[in-house]
């Protein structure tokens, strides 16, 4: 066998071995949940006198949904002289013009709410943040993106858990407004009750390093202040943020009793763009920060946790790699494996990754005390193995220093099955249905060349990264179709 040749199988079974490390922790984090469901505590009573609160709107061309945010947030139950509301609005639509007879009459309610406008999105979400923290008055800063709605006690919940001095935020857990609205929505809204459900509650109860999700939480002012504040250099501010605030020493709270409905993704472009956007951002944060952690005084543990956590989107990356390699590291002349040698390293691979479906189905049964509907784990699998194309570009711009745009993910105000999408607000194709075509009838006669010449160990992880892609590039086409017509 050449040298090529080897070197090309032994990156083959590093990219499988990657996986299986990936896999692996999903079913640890199930474990660790598993084993410290208990210890969750009831939330404290909020300080009294209650502290002063300034709330954050981020917003960027939210027409659809900008009432629905400050009418909610006008209902929290906080004491008015004790609250700050701020707008920070960058839109470049008519969402100020739709916005601004909300803002007055929250106003005529006695509510202190500021309607912020800058000159330019410089930084992006970081940089509002930033714009509005330098003129807020809260001790405490809550932040809600535009798709959010929150309860009225979010504020009376979250507050308690600052007892502790050393607490710089507490993350409260997402739910979904327009859950049943698709099958594309039904399959986001299990990968997020897997994370907050299960992935969220076992870093914070073993100790491990946490993350701000961006919105639906509360931070405490001084410990922004104290790592740095908000910083534009990543596309996950908030991810960046989390990790700076546990270097300097303070800690972070997630609570997965604080809940607030949230409004998912309901275009597949969108859903893309979103996961694109948070895979960039993850890497990014990666690279810059992982250094710092490994010096850092936290256990191994810790810092292995850290690591699979920031570059978690990696998976897409590998998913794409051993795709388009099983075929060519089985068959091809002068490269060729025995393919009852590979058994020994794809049995333990393909029960690895079980792990987020296991994931999956023991988050369900936790929050909602259901079984999951296999149809839906089905569309989440075959989504997500299709978006390994997307993703995994995004690794690797963000590997190579680039992937600095920050792509919105368009919010609808689409609750309701019946409720269609504003045109105007949807994602344009990323570019890559052609590739993710190409790749899905790649897979698909890969798999059945394999089955044909006796190599059955393979081929039906060929079969399903082919379902998957093809999956992607389908759904892709349909609403490059209808965006056409439309």
């Amino acid at each position: 066998m050449s040298p090529l040749a080897i070197g090309a199988i032994a990156f083959y079974v590093v990219l499988l071995l990657l996986m299986l490390a990936y896999g692996t922790n999903t079913v640890l984090l199930v474990v660790v949940h598993a084993l410290n469901r208990h210890r969750a505590r009831p939330a404290p009573p909020p300080p009294d006198p209650a502290p002063r609160v300034t709330v954050q709107l981020p917003v960027y061309n939210e027409e659809n949904v900008v009432v629905r945010l400050l009418e909610a947030v006008g209902n929290l139950d906080w004491p008015a002289d004790r609250l700050e509301i701020q707008l920070l609005d960058d839109s470049t639509d008519r969402t100020p013009e739709v916005a601004a007879p909300v803002v007055e009459r929250l106003r005529a309610r006695g509510l202190d709410v500021t309607h912020l406008r800058r000159h330019s999105r410089t930084e992006y979400k970081a940089g509002a943040l930033k714009h509005g923290m330098a003129r807020c008055k809260g001790e405490f800063i809550a932040i809600f993106d535009a798709d959010f709605a929150p309860t009225p006690e979010f504020l009376h919940q979250a507050l308690g858990r600052f007892a502790d001095p050393k607490v710089a935020a507490v993350q409260g857990r997402w739910t979904h407004l327009n859950r049943e609205h698709s099958g594309l929505t039904r399959a986001e809204a299990l990968a997020i009750d897997g994370h907050f459900g299960v992935e969220q509650a076992a870093r914070y109860w073993a100790g491990w390093f946490l993350n701000f999700n961006g919105s639906a939480g509360v931070w405490r002012r001084s410990a922004i202040e104290d790592a740095g504040g908000w910083s534009g250099d990543t596309l996950t501010e908030d991810l960046d943020l989390s990790y700076r605030v546990q270097l300097a020493g303070w800690t972070m709270v997630y609570d997965p009793d604080l809940v607030c409905p949230s409004e998912l993704p309901v275009d597949l472009a969108a859903f893309k763009a979103q996961q694109r956007r948070w895979a960039t951002g993850s890497m990014q944060t990666a690279r810059k920060l992982l250094p710092s952690i490994w010096r850092s005084g936290a256990s191994v543990v810790a810092k292995v946790q850290a690591t699979l956590h920031l570059t978690h989107y990696a998976v897409h990356l590998l998913i794409a790699l051993t795709a388009l390699l099983s075929v060519p590291c089985v068959l091809f002349p002068g490269a060729s494996v025995a393919p009852r040698s590979l058994w020994a390293l794809l049995l333990p691979f393909a029960l690895a990754m079980s792990g987020p479906t296991v994931l999956h189905i023991y988050a369900q049964r936790v929050l909602e005390g259901r079984n999951v509907r296999f149809r839906d784990l089905g569309l989440l699998t075959l989504f997500g193995i299709g978006i390994a194309v997307s993703n995994g570009r995004a690794v690797l711009e963000a590997f190579r220093g680039s992937g600095g745009e920050f792509v919105r993910t368009p919010k609808l105000g689409i609750v309701s099955k019946a409720d269609r999408p504003a045109t105007r607000y949807r994602v344009g194709s990323d570019g890559l249905l052609g590739l993710e075509t190409g790749l899905a009838l790649y897979c698909m006669a890969a798999s059945l060349g394999l089955a044909w010449v006796g190599v059955y160990e393979i081929a039906p992880f060929m079969m399903l990264d082919a379902a998957g892609f093809a999956a992607v590039a389908l759904v892709g086409h349909s609403e490059a179709r209808a965006a056409y017509q439309g």
